[in-house]
């Protein structure tokens, strides 16, 4: 794109089974360091982690994988990494706008068949569903286009209600959260860490709208395992659910270690929190916190993070050059 500054993916935290995380050595890596990602040089437009595999995406469309899996693939517009199974979304047959989903086994390297396919046809064009074309915005798990998600339990293609606009899904270990259409906050499935935000620990079964943010439209939601996260349209940041190793930035008494926020001034600054003990944060250390700390290896080379990619034990960050003053 014209005048788009150098950027770059940076990785960092758990590569025990040999994820393509800046050097690679041992099973760890402390800080963040460039991608030494497969097939090196593509332009990376996705990151998909998985606990012991990762899925890249490139703007070509092409599919790499690297840990525990390997492979690669072309063709493709999506992929969403999980230890069930690899999803795919790819362009349908002939030319038309319609999609097929493919679900892979991790281990079969995108080789022979899918786990099961399936043909997703946008709703503009579905006779049997409400009109009016509206597209979806959220990458997967949120399906473009068809009001429905992918799970990694069954039943694996899961439709929503017709009355949700979803732009945005994001999955926990056990919860759902959707952003719609409106800024307003769903969330459904376990409850037992209070991660669902409705005042209790009982789990739901259907969708249901978070009374406590409501009159705060939103535009970012991220489902940690057992914790979640939205930031509104001021740019506050609401966190809830399980703190036991302090991933919602409130004090715990696992954490007995005194300290301060680091902060600074600048915009495209990196703050990490909560569990530690793969190097995950970006600190040059494995310690958890339970406050929020600035990254500094990004303000010390004068870049700017733009994306953010947390897999359960490591993260990936793209990250361009400050402009020049």
């Amino acid at each position: 794109m014209a005048g788009e500054r150098t950027g770059a993916w940076f990785g960092f935290g758990f590569c025990g089974f040999g994820q393509a995380l800046g050097s690679g050595r041992g099973h760890q890596v402390l800080s963040p360091e460039p991608l030494r990602a497969p097939g090196a040089g593509l332009d990376i437009c996705r990151v998909s982690a998985s606990w012991s595999y990762t899925a890249f995406v490139t703007g070509g469309g092409q599919v790499e994988l690297s840990g525990s899996a390997r492979g690669a693939a072309r063709g493709c517009k999506d992929a969403w990494a999980s230890e069930a199974f690899l999803v795919v979304l790819r362009p349908g047959p002939g030319s038309g706008p319609g999609a097929e989903l493919q679900a892979w086994a991790p281990g079969s390297a995108l080789r022979g068949e899918p786990l099961w396919a399936q043909t997703v046809v946008p709703e503009a064009e579905r006779k049997d569903g409400p009109g009016g074309g509206e597209t979806q915005a959220g990458p997967l798990p949120l399906l473009p286009c068809v009001r429905a998600y992918v799970s990694p339990r069954p039943p694996f293609y899961r439709p929503l209600a017709p009355t949700l606009r979803a732009r945005r899904l994001e999955l926990g270990a056990e919860h759902a959260l959707l952003l719609d259409a409106a800024g307003q906050v769903f969330s459904w499935g376990g409850g037992r860490h209070g991660q669902l935000g409705h005042g209790t620990l009982e789990a739901e079964p259907e969708p249901r709208l978070l009374e406590a943010l409501q009159g705060l439209p939103m535009t970012e939601v991220a489902a940690g395992g057992w914790h979640s996260v939205c930031v509104s349209e001021t740019g506050d940041i609401y966190i809830w659910g399980w703190n036991e190793s302090g991933q919602l930035a409130l004090p715990t008494r696992s954490l007995a270690e005194d300290g301060e926020t680091v902060t600074g001034e600048g915009t495209g600054e990196l703050y990490t929190w909560g569990w530690g003990k793969y190097g995950q944060l970006g600190h040059k250390d494995t310690t958890s916190l339970d406050r929020p700390c600035r990254v500094d290896y990004f303000v010390d080379k004068q870049l700017q993070v733009r994306t953010v990619s947390c897999g359960p034990w490591n993260t990936y960050v793209y990250a361009v050059e400050k402009e020049k003053s």
